[in-house]
């Protein structure tokens, strides 16, 4: 499974447990080569930067929680429909904190329980992932 141009291996690519593929990065580094998303997440306390492809942006301060945790539910069920067959990303400034969270919250919307996310986003996308004790608190109430 996964959007047609982003594989197993790519940089920061991140198999979901049904299988499906999204990708975290860091914005302070440049675009990967290859395809470009078709849907960004933006995981920052301020707007994003444009992009040539649909974006969604949930507020949410470095080191923090998002702001509004209804939006981030909202827009993470968009983002796991849409990685179904589309190109989908998840960033934060750095690609560890805020992405990671992010990405062990959609693990869980996948159906891996909460008390399982953080160490699966942690063996399968960055062993750095998740950077607060409040994150880590976030995930496992995510559920």
């Amino acid at each position: 499974m996964g959007a047609e141009g982003w594989r197993d291996g790519d940089p920061g690519v991140f198999r979901l447990p049904s299988g499906r593929l999204v990708r975290g990065r860091g914005l302070s580094r440049p675009l990967p080569p290859g395809a470009p998303p078709q849907l960004g997440v933006y995981l920052l306390g301020e707007a994003p930067p444009e992009t040539a492809w649909e974006s969604r942006w949930v507020r949410w301060p470095d080191f923090r929680l998002p702001k509004d945790r209804d939006r981030l539910r909202t827009v993470l069920a968009e983002a796991l429909s849409r990685a179904a067959d589309e190109r989908v990303e998840l960033a934060c400034a750095g690609g560890r904190g805020r992405t990671g969270t992010a990405l062990a919250c959609l693990a869980v919307l996948d159906g891996l329980p909460s008390r399982d996310a953080l160490a699966y986003v942690r063996r399968h996308y960055h062993p750095g992932a998740v950077e607060t004790p409040w994150q880590r608190w976030f995930i496992r109430r995510f559920g």
